[in-house]
């Protein structure tokens, strides 16, 4: 996605980072570049609002659920995986299914 437009931070930049920005998660440098390429680029200002609707979503309809942290521990660690390299996000990844023990008789 991009307008056409040269720019300083290449579109591919932001939208590969673009929950870091959303999640307050990178410094104050960077957060300035991704606002002044938002107000240069209309696609990536659309995805951008885009995320932060969906983000503001969930949160709304799941935001008071306490995820477990194994589960965070291992989402973290697949996209590590796939940032790395190491995992392509097309690639069938098993379901993460709690296990609760059968009941007894």
């Amino acid at each position: 996605m991009s307008c056409g437009e040269p720019h300083e931070t290449d579109c591919s930049e932001v939208l590969d980072h673009l929950y870091e920005f959303l999640d307050h998660e990178m410094p104050d440098s960077d957060c300035t570049k991704f606002e002044v390429h938002f107000e240069e680029c209309s696609p990536c200002l659309e995805k951008y609002g885009l995320e932060q609707a969906v983000k503001k979503l969930v949160k709304r309809c799941c935001g008071s659920d306490d995820v477990p942290t194994d589960l965070r521990s291992k989402v973290m660690g697949r996209i590590d995986l796939i940032r790395s390299g190491h995992l392509v996000p097309d690639q069938e990844i098993t379901p993460i299914v709690p296990t609760t023990p059968a009941p007894q008789e």
